[in-house]
């Protein structure tokens, strides 16, 4: 198992920011690796942090403004080869098909509830880690 798993948090609220580094603790479950953050608070940001690479999941804010983690999610996975994994965070419920839409791989609803998001983050982490991109 690698030693660490680094994870991109785009909002453009510090407090989303916050509870998703809170959610996450030192890392999700105990059969993943421990968790770095790379912080973004803006889509250009987010983008020059995948360019460089290393990223092995994205955790995008869908109410973010002025560009919606959404649309985001489906620029990303439209333009970044292997794109890593997101998991997207939306406002409502009802919005997950949206997270459909934008090819999010998994949604959970905000605030963030954290049992939710360390079992949705954690999954992903493992399916990413699996395939060894």
């Amino acid at each position: 198992m690698q030693s660490t798993a680094t994870v991109l948090v785009y909002s453009d609220d510090a407090n989303t920011r916050e509870q998703v580094r809170l959610a996450t603790g030192r890392r999700p479950a105990s059969d993943v690796p421990e968790v770095q953050f790379v912080e973004c608070a803006t889509l250009p940001a987010v983008l020059k942090e995948l360019d460089r690479g290393g990223i092995d999941v994205c955790v995008l804010d869908g109410e973010a403004v002025p560009a919606g983690g959404m649309g985001v999610c489906r620029q990303i996975k439209d333009e970044i080869f292997r794109c890593p994994p997101v998991l997207l965070l939306i406002g409502r419920p009802q919005d997950a098909w949206l997270a459909t839409w934008s090819r999010a791989e998994a949604a959970v609803t905000l605030p963030v509830e954290p049992v939710e998001f360390a079992e949705a983050l954690a999954s992903l982490l493992r399916s990413r880690l699996a395939v060894g991109a």
